[in-house]
């Protein structure tokens, strides 16, 4: 069916990992019919999690569409993964999504995933609803998790569900606040009204109270009203709910068991009921062909525009998941690609539902869909038409600070993994491939193993080439530290013309440049001009490998001051290896030390893990500079740390905070190398030498 941009919701599933995002999508699809099972994780066969590595793992890797069409209205729920290393799905979806879901479990209430879903909706100013799962399961508690919820936003969190148990604990229906009603599942698992038990008749006019207060809240009106004592209508309830959904003064919290399929249908209702449609939705912002940054509005009538918000390429093809802003989408429609300033043909148009793509002949305004086959077409492009063309906001993705080398098992195989990880990147914006010249490595920076793992998992089952990982190399330094004056001299005579090449070479600190700096200083043609470049050369070649452990040495002048030839045998050959030879031998003399790449280290935490994230610090070396609130309860601690400690802090840190810190990192300069890691640094480079 076609559905006009009032008719569509667009939802992101957000959430801690483990606590029913897949499900609850599963359930939200069974119940509406749009499939024949209930999917099940532990099973594999969910339509949500079809990539064999989520299969595998029991967990979401990559965000998926599911269109359940409920009620007239065509729902797409964005099931996006709940583990932190895929933060970039969680980005992607939320730029598609016009509101979203948050999933907290009846075990754990408000859990770090939601918490952090909560910041990402904030930050966005996304409408949102809480939804409470897993309450049929043992040791499950709604009431402390709805307390949980009541606590950390006050009477802003609106009760529409609540579950009923028996004096087992076994929860046996639902109450529905609003419209007072109480259900429990017949013997088809379908929904069948029972009346409200004498003994919740107290909870349920207790959370209408609490309901009709977070009501009051969203107009003075009804706020006078309701301390007056006055009833609302029903028609005033729906009007406030979905005012304060779309205000953000109202957060609706529903409950249920995905399994059973208790509590979906009132979710679904509650989606449609409060939800803003895309034309009511907080608009992006976009930018013009002059430059000028402004809201973008939705409408059908306008000329098309859309944005291409993730993309998918793997054996089934490639896929540009495109949400459309304005107009519509057909087949074979010519649009300029806004960061290109190309037009580009659009390919076939499908409705995406998992893995599956249902071809369709248009995309109308609001909903979401995919484009087959545009190669030159990456995840953040806008696609608009010619006469208006508009660049919209680009998805934030956070930094990647997991840094790990990878490598083929098979020499040769380079290449291979190269343009593995280059596909991988297509669909995965979120992480980076370095080939770092300097340490001889390929670099991946992530968000952490779990995501690093997936991708060698994915290069092995696509790409048929199997990776191992180590530790990045540090890009050390080496230096002299006292002036060293030192003749080169290099003979040769084998029959024929020889080679002769005579300089002395004095070397000295010089701290205020980091590159070599050559000078000469030759009186009366000892060495003659048209060899200086020679005696250069040889320098700065020479300078890449320190004495200590072979490191480029840094803040160095040469002075070539002196020498002789011979007006046959010298030759720029000779001289340059005369000058590599005075470097060689001075070297060693020069008092040489290593230096060590520093950066600047900030990390927001929140005060409770203070002290043992400054300890970790203090652990790795580094220097506390000074600490800052960021205005959200959290402190950015600010320090210098050596990069040789900083290789596991993304994994160090998110155990040591329970996932609530994140850090950037980032080179700022290089300092002298204490005794004991410059000895274990040395030791490293000889052990690789060996190898």
């Amino acid at each position: 069916m076609d559905y006009s941009a009032q008719n569509i919701r667009n939802i992101a599933l957000l959430g801690h990992g483990g606590n029913g995002k897949t499900t609850l999508a599963e359930s939200m699809l069974f119940k509406a019919g749009g499939a024949l099972r209930l999917g099940s994780v532990v099973d594999g066969n969910t339509v949500s999690d079809y990539d064999p590595e989520e299969a595998k793992r029991q967990i979401s890797i990559s965000t998926s569409v599911i269109p359940v069409e409920y009620n007239g209205c065509k729902i797409n729920v964005l099931d996006a993964p709940g583990a932190f290393d895929f933060a970039g799905e969680v980005m992607e979806a939320l730029h598609a999504a016009d509101a979203a879901i948050i999933v907290c479990s009846a075990k754990l209430g408000m859990s770090v995933g939601a918490e952090k879903a909560w910041k990402y909706c904030a930050e966005r100013k996304l409408p949102r609803i809480l939804y409470v799962s897993k309450t049929d399961e043992d040791n499950s508690d709604y009431n402390a998790a709805f307390a949980t919820l009541r606590e950390r936003f006050g009477k802003n969190i609106a009760p529409l569900v609540a579950p009923i148990w028996d004096e087992s604990k076994k929860v046996i229906g639902i109450i529905d606040v609003l419209h007072k009603r109480t259900y429990q599942l017949g013997p088809q698992g379908e929904r069948v009204e029972i009346e409200v038990p004498a003994d919740k008749q107290e909870v349920l006019d207790e959370l209408y109270e609490a309901l009709k207060e977070s009501v009051a809240e969203t107009s003075e009106e009804y706020m006078e009203k309701f301390f007056s004592g006055e009833d609302f209508t029903y028609a005033e309830m729906i009007h406030g709910l979905r005012q304060g959904v779309r205000e953000l003064s109202l957060f609706p919290v529903v409950c249920g068991s995905a399994v059973q399929g208790l509590g979906t249908q009132m979710l679904l209702d509650t989606i449609i009921d409060l939800i803003p449609n895309p034309l009511e939705a907080r608009p992006l912002m976009a930018e013009n062909e002059e430059g000028e940054i402004d809201a973008f509005v939705a409408a059908p009538g306008a000329l098309p525009a859309a944005f291409v918000w993730k993309t998918v390429s793997d054996q089934y093809g490639k896929y540009s998941y495109v949400k459309v802003l304005s107009g519509s989408l057909k087949p074979d429609m010519a649009v300029v690609n806004a960061r290109t300033g190309e037009s580009e043909k659009l390919g076939r148009l499908y409705i995406m539902k998992g893995k599956k793509a249902e071809e369709v002949k248009e995309l109308q305004c609001g909903d979401i869909g995919a484009i087959g086959k545009m190669e030159k077409l990456k995840t953040g492009d806008t696609l608009c038409d010619a006469r208006k063309v508009v660049k919209l906001e680009a998805i934030p993705f956070a930094e990647p600070n997991y840094s790990v080398a990878i490598s083929p098992k098979t020499r040769g195989q380079e290449d291979k993994v190269a343009q593995g990880l280059n596909r991988m990147n297509e669909e995965d914006p979120s992480f980076t491939v370095v080939n770092n010249a300097e340490i001889h490595q390929m670099v991946i920076y992530a968000a952490g193993d779990i995501q690093v793992d997936v991708l060698v998992s994915k290069l092995k089952g696509r790409f048929n080439v199997d990776a191992e990982l180590e530790t990045p190399r540090v890009p050390y330094r080496e230096k002299i530290r006292k002036t060293v004056e030192k003749q080169g001299r290099h003979k040769k005579q084998t029959g024929g013309s020889g080679q002769f090449g005579d300089v002395w070479i004095r070397f000295e600190p010089n701290p205020d440049v980091e590159e070599m700096v050559f000078e000469e200083e030759v009186v009366g043609g000892s060495v003659p001009k048209n060899f200086f470049p020679a005696v250069e050369k040889g320098l700065r070649e020479a300078v890449l490998h320190g004495p200590l452990a072979g490191y480029p040495m840094v803040n160095l002048k040469a002075v070539l001051y002196d020498g002789s030839y011979h007006p046959v045998d010298s030759s720029e050959i000779a001289f340059k290896t005369a000058a590599q030879l005075a470097y060689k031998a001075a070297m060693p003399e020069g008092n040489p030390i290593m230096l060590e790449p520093v950066g600047e280290l900030k990390v927001t935490i929140p005060d409770s893990y203070m002290g043992d994230v400054m300890g970790d610090i203090t652990k790795r070396r580094g220097r506390v500079m000074g600490m800052n609130p960021d205005g959200e309860g959290n402190q950015i601690l600010e320090a210098e740390v050596p990069m040789a400690e900083m290789m596991t802090y993304a994994i160090d840190l998110r155990s040591m905070t329970q996932s609530r810190g994140s850090f950037t990192f980032h080179f700022i300069r290089y300092e002298d190398c204490p005794p004991a890691a410059q000895e274990k640094a040395i030791q490293a480079a000889k052990a690789m030498e060996e190898e």
